[in-house]
């Protein structure tokens, strides 16, 4: 991850898939792509996160070598096309260490290590930044917030374990992964809680459901949700935000840290 020198990270999305919820199919072109990740850092993006499978609840999972196929007519090309770190959305290990190969620098596993636990052997291996997120198959009944973050912390120790240094670890508490509409908002209140267990901390809501239940809109007509999630993260402490709308989410930052940072 670029250096934290007070500023939150804004983390650019790029989805080369043709059914992810919110853009899929606009960047399956790996020209029209990479154009538009080149956009994303001219838009102020710290790092380029590149996904090639959907995480909405219905999408079709794919193999490693699916994933691959994928990102094989990307990642070369980016990583000579932007300056910024890449980051690649992957929890199958041979995935992971093909990205890391291809010109990767950061796995962002949203299932933790819970899937492919050989993944956090290759993140510790390559000595690369890794983001745990917390995820799991079904929503708890009760306790939300607490039961993160026990499972968070017992995350943490596998990851450790595995041998990822304690410098490399980021969290995401995982909006929207294994949580009702209310848990993911009393998450969100209670961000000071997860940023508190002292890994930086990153987090993703952009255009996500939580946002399109509270104002009854579309994923492509959630920009204003997202900007207040975001904000309510950069209050709470969180170091990294991982959004569509790069431009208008680094104004945002750049507004509420001025304010914060105000002597």
């Amino acid at each position: 991850m670029p250096a934290l020198d007070g500023r939150t990270l804004v983390m650019g999305i790029l989805n080369v898939t043709p059914d992810s919820f919110s853009d899929g199919g606009r960047f399956v072109d790996a020209e029209r792509a990479l154009r538009h990740a080149e956009s994303m850092v001219t838009d102020g993006a710290d790092i380029i996160d590149v996904g090639a499978e959907s995480t909405r609840p219905t999408a079709q999972p794919l193999t490693a070598d699916e994933e691959m196929a994928r990102l094989e007519p990307i990642l070369p090309a980016l990583r000579s096309r932007v300056n910024v770190p890449i980051s690649v959305d992957t929890y199958h290990s041979q995935t992971a260490e093909y990205a890391l190969n291809h010109g990767a620098d950061i796995i962002n596993d949203v299932w933790g290590g819970l899937f492919d636990a050989d993944i956090l052997k290759v993140a510790a291996a390559y000595d690369c930044d890794y983001i745990y997120m917390h995820n799991r198959t079904e929503a708890v009944t009760a306790g939300a917030m607490e039961t993160l973050v026990t499972e968070t912390r017992a995350g943490i120790e596998r990851c450790l374990k595995a041998g990822i240094a304690p410098g490399h670890l980021w969290i995401d508490p995982g909006i929207g992964f294994g949580k009702t509409y209310k848990q993911n908002l009393q998450i969100l209140r209670r961000l000071g809680e997860y940023c508190s267990l002292g890994y930086p901390v990153l987090l993703g809501t952009s255009r996500k459901s939580v946002i399109g239940n509270t104002l009854q809109t579309v994923a492509t007509d959630r920009l204003e949700g997202s900007l207040a999630t975001v904000s309510a993260g950069v209050l709470k402490g969180v170091r990294a935000v991982r959004v569509h709308d790069v431009k208008e989410t680094v104004r945002t930052c750049r507004m509420i840290e001025a304010i914060e940072h105000v002597e």
